[in-house]
Order: structure tokens, then sequence, then C-alpha cells
């Protein structure tokens, strides 16, 4: 149970970040975060011109094999990482 705590801490804590992280480390957030919540990504690859949803689902996709808690981890531990640099 402490890494589903120290998940969710880290969830709440990454909103607190006074300046925003560049586009590659918030794509890195969302697909730990879509990992870590909901598994390998699902469905199609968007496609046309919609190009944020796009790069957020290949950056799910690069996830692709890591178990949950991995995920988590790896989550906690760039959500401390972007604490150092942006808070």
């Amino acid at each position: 149970m402490a890494l589903i705590d120290d998940f969710n801490a880290a969830v709440a804590h990454s909103k607190e970040l006074t300046k925003r992280p560049s586009n590659e480390e918030l794509l890195d957030l969302y697909a730990l975060f879509k990992q870590a919540t909901e598994g390998d990504v699902t469905g199609e690859r968007p496609g046309g011109f919609d190009f944020k949803a796009i790069a957020k689902f290949d950056a799910w996709a690069s996830r692709k094999g890591t178990d949950k808690e991995q995920a988590m981890q790896q989550y906690i531990e760039l959500v401390e990482k972007l604490h150092q640099n942006y808070a």
C-alpha cells in the first residue's frame, strides 16, 4: 500500500510546480500516469492533425509492457526530479 500512497502524493505534488516543465517531460508524466493507472495503451493511434493526441498516444505506447508498480515508481522519481527543477 505504501507505493500507492507515494504515487498519489506524487500526483498531488506534480500539480504544485511553479514553472511549466518541457513538453517532453509533461508527456513522460502523462505516459507514466496512464501506464500506472490503466496499463498498456489500447485503441488505435489517432490520425489526422490532432498532434497533441498523437503525441500523448505515442508517449503512452512507448511505456507498453511496463508493469503498473514500475510505472508508479518511475512517476514518483520523475515528479521528485521535476520538483527540484521547477519548484
